[in-house]
């Protein structure tokens, strides 16, 4: 059974989730400023994880370390969104949520599940004793993060530099770890937070497994929800009838970083079953026509 004690912690951060997101939707719904949301996201892992961390007062060195981890990816990712947003001017995202109260508050509720689910394994860890002494699956966990980080953050910066210079107006990005995956944004990121998992593992017993329905939410929200799918349309809307942009698609990946080389020659069957290339991914993709 899942311990009384961590009991309380869920009711916590659930609270205090509920009560965060909720401020910033009154702000969104007041002042049509939305341009927070991301921010919103991200910094609530932060307060969540400290919070449980301060609440146990345990100071395990697993606990620590999770919650470092934590922190530097929240901070990093909500100031960027934040900045990037703010250069950018409205989320299009919002577009037809502005009027409509019914589609905010939605969205905000998904936000809140979102932020509490995912960060599950990290606060089960600060509402323990630590676990274990030094395991394997900590040295794995943490190893992960740090390349899932270090894509998402490296895919970030790429990007952004790409869209500022004013001859890439009209273009898809294509450089740097672009070059390897559609979307190595969101594969840095399910690897760290897969990472935190791994590593949470040595404090897990019993039903307490069962947090892995942290990073499996995440996984299945990027590559089927508000992830991967929405800037695919996107993309093929705007470039689809675009010759060099079909072959982009066609040669690399959507997700896992892989050489173009090694991508564009696999089999279609290979590419669905192993690499996340399902036909969601092209539904929206002009038919070629043929002369």
């Amino acid at each position: 059974m899942v311990k009384v004690i961590d009991s309380h912690y869920l009711a916590i951060t659930a609270i205090v989730t509920v009560g965060y997101q909720f401020i910033f939707f009154v702000i969104t719904a007041l002042f049509k400023f939305d341009q927070v949301t991301d921010f919103a996201g991200s910094t609530n892992f932060v307060i969540l994880a400290v919070l449980t961390l301060l609440l146990k007062g345990t100071w395990h060195y697993r606990q620590i370390v999770l919650t470092v981890l934590v922190v530097v990816w929240g901070l990093r990712l909500g100031l960027f969104l934040l900045m990037r947003i703010l250069q950018w001017g409205e989320d299009r995202r919002f577009d037809d949520m502005r009027e409509n109260i019914g589609k905010l508050v939605v969205f905000w509720i998904f936000q809140a599940v979102w932020v509490w689910t995912v960060s599950l394994p990290v606060t089960f860890v600060n509402a323990s004793n630590g676990g274990r002494l030094f395991q394997p699956a900590d040295v794995i966990g943490w190893t992960m993060w740090v390349a899932g980080f270090l894509i998402e953050a490296t895919a970030d910066q790429q990007k952004l530099s790409f869209k500022k210079c004013p001859e890439n107006k009209g273009k898809w990005c294509d450089v740097g770890v672009w070059k390897y995956s559609r979307h190595p944004n969101y594969f840095g990121e399910m690897l760290l937070w897969w990472g935190l998992y791994v590593a949470s593992l040595p404090v897990l017993k019993g039903l307490e497994y069962l947090v892995i329905i942290g990073p499996v939410f995440l996984t299945l929200l990027l590559l089927f929800v508000s992830g991967i799918p929405l800037l695919e349309e996107s993309a093929d809307k705007k470039y689809g009838n675009l010759g060099a942009y079909r072959h982009y698609k066609k040669t690399t990946s959507p997700l896992i970083l892989l050489p173009r080389g090694v991508y564009g020659y696999l089999p279609i069957w290979c590419k669905s079953v192993f690499l996340f290339e399902f036909p969601l991914y092209s539904r929206n993709l002009p038919q070629e026509t043929t002369a």
